[in-house]
């Protein structure tokens, strides 16, 4: 964990007393967020009035400001802490949050700005705005990323960093004007104008925040490019890798629309090169998955409950038997399980399964109880022939990755009324 998480969760364990009795008392997220905008506001109006009030120099508005800042900050946490102790969170609370912010910010930098431009900080005023702009940017990246479904949190200067910034130096600006006085200047030889004076303490930190504010935002803008672009990257191989799984694993079936496939008898001719091994010894077994160029097999199997009955959640477990790479059992990948040898389930009731693979939803399979034999078997209707599903075999000689030549889809089983008469059904193409 981070040292910034850290910090964050330190504070959280000091503070979740306080929380607690503000959810007695009866105060929500929304009230809490709002009493920070109100701190804020009164962040402002100090620095207002010591534009107004006081004379250049004169610096105990800023540290009276600076502990306000501090104070109306520590909202900041206590209403996030409120609506997860309080069992409170919403997502209007949250928009409500982010919204009350950054009034909250812009408000309190209005009131900074006022007091450095009726104090002649020219310069100063002007890396206020500056870092006010990067403040605004660094939450509108973060936000407007997230709605495009990127997370976006880093960097080095997030809105606690730059209250407690703003804060801690503006209190230590009122603090040493106490001793140094307002017209504490230091000179430098052959520099005809001071590199520091007191008013120096608070608005430094402000230069260096509007240089990391607009360089976190840039960061971050950085970053979400990186995971946007990934994004698309990986769309556009799954959409590919959803093309292939439907050509390869089910081309030969790509004309029958309905269950009932017009298949057609062909003779055991043109048989693959490869001797496929026989899947054994799996418990549950339903059917299973084989094609060219290798003899990796997709193993279909039943999952079952603890009293014996298909889980109606995910009554259907897929994986591979990797033979061709010695690897034995492994699960499918990510883009195998949702576009391609992956099943969708369907209860039809009466522990009757409708299944159907991600790749082709035209080819439905039947998960039922067996009259015979009392088991759960998959069944399919082929040719007006209902047979007892034991494999499904793709042909495969030549073409490429992409449009591969598929000869024929195989479909061997067993006759739905009579499970000791093998049947295979070829679907030539």
């Amino acid at each position: 964990m981070k040292l910034r998480d850290n910090l964050q969760q330190g504070i959280y364990k000091v503070i979740n007393p306080f929380v607690k009795g503000l959810i007695k008392i009866g105060l929500t997220p929304n009230m809490v967020t709002t009493i920070g905008l109100i701190l804020n506001i009164g962040v402002a109006v100090i620095f207002i009035m010591g534009a107004e009030k006081a004379n250049r120099g004169e610096l105990e508005y800023v540290g009276w400001a600076g502990a306000l800042v501090l104070f109306a900050g520590l909202f900041d946490m206590l209403d996030g802490q409120v609506a997860r102790l309080g069992n409170m969170s919403s997502k209007f609370g949250a928009l409500y949050d982010s919204v009350l912010d950054r009034y909250s910010e812009m408000v309190m930098f209005l009131g900074i700005c006022y007091y450095l431009i009726s104090h002649h900080y020219f310069l100063s005023s002007l890396f206020a705005f500056i870092a006010l702009i990067g403040s605004m940017m660094v939450s509108y990246t973060r936000a407007r990323a997230e709605g495009l479904g990127v997370e976006c949190k880093g960097g080095l200067m997030q809105r606690p960093e730059r209250v407690v910034t703003i804060g801690v130096f503006a209190i230590a600006c009122g603090i040493a004007y106490n001793f140094l006085g307002g017209d504490y200047k230091v000179f430098v030889p052959g520099i005809k104008f001071h590199v520091f004076e007191t008013m120096t303490i608070f608005t430094l930190p402000i230069a260096i925040m509007a240089v990391l504010t607009n360089i976190t935002a840039v960061n971050r803008l950085r970053e979400a490019k990186k995971a946007l672009d990934a994004q698309d990257f990986l769309k556009a191989n799954q959409n590919k890798a959803a093309l292939v799984a439907g050509i390869v694993l089910f081309a030969g079936l790509a004309f029958g629309t309905s269950a009932n496939l017009q298949a057609q008898q062909v003779p055991d001719g043109d048989p693959s090169p490869l001797t496929f091994p026989v899947p054994k010894n799996i418990d549950n077994q339903l059917f299973y998955v084989q094609r060219d160029p290798n003899i990796n097999t997709i193993i279909c199997q039943l999952n079952l409950d603890e009293d014996g009955q298909p889980i109606k959640d995910k009554p259907v477990n897929v994986f591979w038997m990797r033979y061709a790479d010695k690897e034995g059992k492994k699960d499918l990948n990510y883009i195998q399980r949702k576009f391609a040898y992956g099943i969708q389930t369907k209860d039809i009731g009466n522990g009757n399964f409708e299944l159907r693979f991600v790749s082709y939803k035209k080819f439905p399979l039947l998960l039922t109880k067996s009259t015979v034999d009392k088991k759960y078997h998959v069944y399919v209707t082929a040719n007006n022939k209902k047979i007892l599903l034991d494999r499904i075999f793709l042909r495969i000689e030549g073409g490429s990755f992409w449009l591969p030549n598929v000869k024929y889809v195989e479909l061997k089983g067993y006759e739905a009324n009579n499970p000791s008469k093998a049947v295979t059904e070829r679907i030539k193409v």
